[in-house]
């Protein structure tokens, strides 16, 4: 069948203009968010925010013990604060740093497809448009600096590619304050670390690699305690417990069909997960699939059946996209690694966790699932343009 002439002329003019049809959509959703909240939104944890930051402006003091882990967006809170724009400034703030964080994935995507737009505008469209990203960005919660911070870090690797001395500045700022922003940051820096050790495991030298073995031998002891202390002040265990798969949902558990063998007191948080996991370990797996299916799933108990079948219909097709993508030769390998590592550690510590009722931990890392489902696309379009030419 073919196409209208008159049609494939408006799409050739439109595509010409994407960008800018991009950005338009962009505010767009902004707009329609603000109205549809009435401005700045206020939820749940907003409140130790706001008091948080407001300690900041006003007297210097960061608060310590849990507060400390999300450090990061008060101290971000606190200059608005200080600035006397309030709520408002926040809320703009945010959504200045997503319209980096929308550019960064437009332009990171494109680096990674040798310069193909297709790729690069259906990565945007679908950043831009998926119900649960977007709306952060008027919460007064860290879901939105997260979510950017998380989408500038992939922009800053992509130019890794070039290896200018800048490039690699930028991503140590970036990762440093996306591992300030959240308790679980830590995994984008991890992610990148990952990255840079497959690369060198590949590479002809392998002293490089030795030497990194060796560093990491004598690190680990600042790194196991680095965990514990993000550790402290979670209780596990009383989730395990539960049975929780999603916290403080008991309609959704895992009930033990005999009695859990409980680590002694006195043992330290991760340790803890360790002997919990040798000491009941079909209990725990059972629980570590069932915190998977709803992570990944999209199938929420409080969403509507609309909710419920976008995710169906959308993402579970672009997962299966992303693995395939992850797979992809031609598309650079370290950034392939440093995208599903991310996605693959976000998954292991909500498995060893507990999700939200909501998807606030699966939003943050549904950028690489775009970015990966959309260079397989890309590929796949072009493999096929080839074929047929």
């Amino acid at each position: 069948m073919r196409v209208p002439t008159s049609f494939r002329l408006l799409a050739q003019r439109l595509w010409r203009h994407h960008p800018a049809l991009l950005a338009g959509l962009w505010i767009l959703v902004q707009l329609v968010y603000l109205r549809k909240f009435h401005g700045p939104r206020f939820a749940n944890d907003s409140g130790r925010y706001l008091a948080y930051a407001a300690n900041i402006a006003e007297r210097g003091y960061f608060e310590p013990g849990h507060n400390l882990r999300y450090v990061l967006y008060p101290l971000f809170q606190s200059l608005w604060l200080r600035l006397g724009l309030g709520w408002w400034g926040i809320v703009a703030g945010q959504m200045a740093i997503s319209a980096l964080a929308t550019r960064a994935i437009y332009r990171g995507t494109r680096r990674l497809s040798h310069g193909r737009r297709g790729a690069a505008a259906l990565a945007t469209l679908l950043f831009i448009a998926w119900p649960d990203i977007q709306p952060f960005n008027v919460f007064l919660l860290t879901e939105s600096l997260f979510i950017s911070l998380v989408a500038l870090s992939f922009g800053a690797f992509t130019k890794l590619q070039s290896g200018q001395r800048q490039d690699w500045l930028w991503l140590i700022i970036v990762l440093t304050l996306t591992a300030l922003a959240r308790p679980n940051g830590f995994l984008v820096a991890l992610a990148a670390a990952l990255a840079g050790l497959d690369a060198l495991h590949r590479a002809p030298d392998r002293r490089p690699w030795r030497a990194a073995l060796v560093a990491l031998a004598l690190l680990s002891p600042l790194l196991w305690v680095a965990l514990n202390h993000q550790l402290a002040t979670y209780y596990l265990m009383d989730t395990y417990q539960r049975g929780e798969l999603i916290f403080r949902y008991q309609l959704w558990a895992v009930h033990q069909a005999a009695p859990l063998n409980m680590p002694p007191p006195g043992t330290g948080p991760v340790a803890r997960v360790a002997y919990f996991g040798a000491h009941n370990p079909l209990y725990l797996g059972r629980l570590m699939l069932g915190k998977l299916f709803v992570f990944v799933s999209y199938l929420k108990p409080h969403y509507s059946l609309a909710h419920r079948v976008i995710g169906v219909v959308v993402l579970w097709p672009a997962y299966w996209l992303a693995a395939r993508g992850a797979r992809q030769a031609s598309i650079w390998r370290p950034a392939r690694v440093f995208l599903a590592a991310i996605f693959l550690l976000q998954t292991a510590i909500i498995m060893l966790t507990v999700d939200d009722w909501d998807v606030r931990f699966l939003a943050p890392v549904l950028t690489v699932v775009f970015v990966l489902a959309s260079l397989e696309i890309a590929n796949w379009w072009a493999g096929k343009k080839t074929a047929t030419a």
